[in-house]
């Protein structure tokens, strides 16, 4: 059975990015799986970062946003996310936004969060591994 696997902004971010590397590793774990999960604060993360850093044109971001949407199991942030992601918060003293993300792989039963933010090897709630893929 293949691991549920949730993406970080980041991700998708090296996945369109010039890094050959990190783009290679971004798109090795964008495709790993049957089961890739992204939130909705995921996707609008990364539509931010394309918009301010001017990575990509308007018409770019909304075909990649479309495809991204039809490839992976899309997850919207509701309110239990919202509610788990205060107590992840309060346990974990992590950022917010980073306990929403957390928050939103647990919801989805998911086994493996790809990121370089959060302390690599991690094993949060006895059930998800944080992994920097882009560690040396």
């Amino acid at each position: 059975m293949p691991d549920r696997i949730f993406v970080d902004t980041n991700i998708l971010i090296y996945f369109i990015s010039n890094d050959k590397k990190k783009k290679l590793q971004a798109r090795d774990i964008i495709f790993s799986s049957e089961e890739v999960f992204v939130s909705s604060q995921v996707l609008s993360e990364f539509v931010s970062v394309c918009f301010s850093k001017k990575l990509l044109g308007a018409d770019e971001i909304s075909s990649i946003a479309d495809q991204f949407i039809k490839a992976f199991s899309f997850v919207p942030v509701g309110v239990s996310t919202i509610k788990n992601a205060i107590q992840i918060k309060k346990k974990a003293h992590r950022s917010f936004w980073d306990s929403m993300i957390v928050a939103a792989a647990l919801e989805n039963n998911c086994s493996i969060l790809y990121t370089e933010d959060m302390h690599d090897g991690q094993v949060i709630d006895g059930k998800l591994t944080v992994r920097n893929p882009f560690k040396s």
